[in-house]
């Protein structure tokens, strides 16, 4: 979950104009007074019974932040929620927010904390529910592929949980993510080449709304035309137009075969160019991300894989198929259209092991780049911008040479599958605006090339404006 949801019971000046400017939305007024969050406090416990509701500095600071997300953020300078409540239910929220509503209580949504924009930090302070007790897979629909979950279940337990049955759910964010946050953000991950993002796997949503009141955006049925699309409304809001409690998410088969394949490049351009000739020419991988030089560097320096890797720019490319055959022959085309793109080294590899040690850098590029810290203070700033795929090398040579131009130490990294890509910025402690800097030059080339701001990681304050 991301985001804060802010409440009012208060009716507000009607405005007749269809659209509004952000300045000209009237401030809601909360009470975040002692004595309203002393009484909100009492029918929490109420409602869940108070040994799940805390105010305790620890759990506090907890759900404020963390070490790697691009806010300045330390345990001393966090902004802090008031209370942190642990539902169970959606009948549970539902009593919480109404609650809320009634004492005007902004409300901020927390599941897995591993949000690296900031969704989660508590601007408003006021209240976090934490859905980490609402963990379950509530309906397996085997033969229907879809099943029902609560927002605190991650996708890695989920995927482990589906392998039995040959199934699996695509999207795959970073470790630790949970259903109840990728569905905030519109999160994709490294499948998303071949199975797209979030919004594409979310087929219906339970929301509690300010009020309390309980909806639920669509029913099971694969397609349907009738009304307006909640489900793709709520998915992607981070937390601002409800509580999701239930979703009802498609499942894929899991491919029986599947191969990877690493090729290094002597320009991040070649790289890129290489990526938009493989994806023109109609080839269908499962995957493919790009790390360049300075982050192959840093893999090799934390010692986190078990290989040594040529420090030029990478592609890591992932495909899947009915059968071997299918497979090689996808990897064959990929690696015929590299070398006309000057490619130096094209490694191929089907079997389990070596496919997960070829795959590895991928998996370890930001903790090696936290691992190259300095200093405690140090913090690494992973953001994203998505462009038109004929863009793509443009816009990574751009980000590039500006980076370099920083003087910070940053990489490029992403599933440049889709037009998407990140970079990771090293930045110390004083050198917090350089990066803000770099950042905004980054995502003004992105919009000048008819692109995003964002092509995974969500809005949050930082890029709220471009919108």
């Amino acid at each position: 979950m991301a985001g804060a949801l802010s409440i009012s019971s208060q009716p507000t000046k009607t405005h007749l104009s269809s659209t509004q400017a952000l300045i000209d939305t009237p401030e809601i007024q909360h009470d975040l007074s002692t004595s309203n969050i002393q009484g909100a406090c009492k029918d929490f416990a109420a409602i869940l019974g108070p040994e799940n509701v805390s105010a305790e500095r620890s759990d506090l600071v907890t759900h404020s932040g963390s070490d790697y997300q691009s806010y300045a953020w330390t345990e001393e300078s966090a902004i802090l929620s008031q209370v942190i409540l642990y539902p169970e239910t959606t009948e549970q929220v539902s009593e919480l927010m109404k609650v809320c509503f009634r004492r005007r209580l902004p409300v901020t949504p927390y599941s897995g904390g591993t949000s690296i924009e900031g969704q989660y930090i508590p601007h408003l302070r006021g209240i976090c529910i934490d859905f980490g007790r609402m963990s379950n897979i509530l309906e397996l629909n085997k033969y229907d592929l879809d099943c029902v979950v609560q927002p605190g279940i991650g996708w890695m337990d989920l995927n482990e949980e589906l392998a039995a049955h040959g199934l699996f759910f695509p999207p795959d964010p970073g470790p630790g993510a949970m259903i109840g946050g990728m569905g905030g953000t519109g999160c994709s991950g490294t499948n998303a080449a071949a199975y797209r993002t979030m919004k594409d796997w979310v087929l219906s949503l339970t929301v509690v709304l300010a009020d309390g009141a309980i909806i639920k955006t669509r029913q099971r049925a694969r397609k349907s035309s009738a009304g307006y699309d909640l489900t793709r409304t709520f998915v992607g809001s981070e937390g601002t137009l409800g509580l999701v409690t239930e979703a009802t998410l498609k499942l894929a088969v899991k491919p029986p075969c599947e191969a990877v394949a690493v090729c290094t490049f002597p320009t991040l351009r070649d790289a890129a160019s290489a990526v938009r000739e493989v994806l023109s020419n109609g080839i269908q991988v499962a995957a493919v991300e790009i790390l360049d030089e300075v982050q192959m560097k840093s893999i090799n320096d934390s010692a986190l894989t078990r290989l040594k890797w040529k420090e030029e720019p990478t592609l890591f490319f992932k495909f899947t198929g009915s059968d071997d055959f299918m497979v090689e022959h996808l990897a064959k085309q990929v690696g015929n259209i590299t070398k006309q793109n000057g490619s130096t080294a094209y490694t191929f590899a089907s079997d389990e092991t070596e496919r997960n040690e070829l795959w590895s850098a991928r998996k370890n590029a930001l903790w090696s780049m936290l691992a190259m810290r300095k200093s405690p203070t140090d913090k690494v700033w992973t953001t994203d911008v998505a462009v038109p795929l004929s863009r793509l090398p443009d816009i990574i040579e751009f980000a590039k040479a500006d980076i370099e131009k920083s003087g910070l130490l940053g990489s490029i990294v992403g599933r440049v599958g889709d037009g998407n890509f990140h970079t990771l910025l090293l930045i110390p402690e004083d050198k917090h605006h350089i990066a803000e800097d770099v950042v905004h030059r980054m995502v003004d080339k992105a919009n000048e090339m008819k692109g995003t701001a964002t092509g995974e990681h969500d809005v949050v304050l930082v890029k709220r404006d471009y919108l």
